[in-house]
């Protein structure tokens, strides 16, 4: 399976309402889930909006933070998902159901 995994808020959170992406704590938990499917052999991308708002480049910050946390990973897309508030498909799972 190709399987796009959002970065904020899914596997990792921020400490207040302001998001300052450096800042970000990851979830291991949620991490390892990701990583297990990487293992299952799934072709894993992060797929970030990082950026898509803004026009500020966040892929090397975001690069060196999924490297750091050790999350496997093929590709990386930052500042190209749409910013969006709700995404409804048939596809769609939360972290939680994984």
């Amino acid at each position: 399976m190709i399987i796009y995994v959002d970065i904020d808020e899914t596997i990792c959170f921020y400490d207040s309402s302001a998001k300052t992406y450096e800042n970000a704590t990851p979830n291991m938990d949620n991490i390892a889930k990701i990583n297990k499917l990487y293992d299952e052999g799934n072709h894993i991308k992060y797929w970030t909006a990082r950026g898509s708002g803004t026009g500020i480049d966040w892929f090397d910050i975001t690069k060196k933070q999924l490297n750091d946390w050790g999350c496997k990973h093929h590709k990386l897309s930052v500042g190209e998902k749409p910013v969006y508030d709700l995404l409804i498909c048939d596809k769609t799972k939360r972290i939680e159901e994984l």
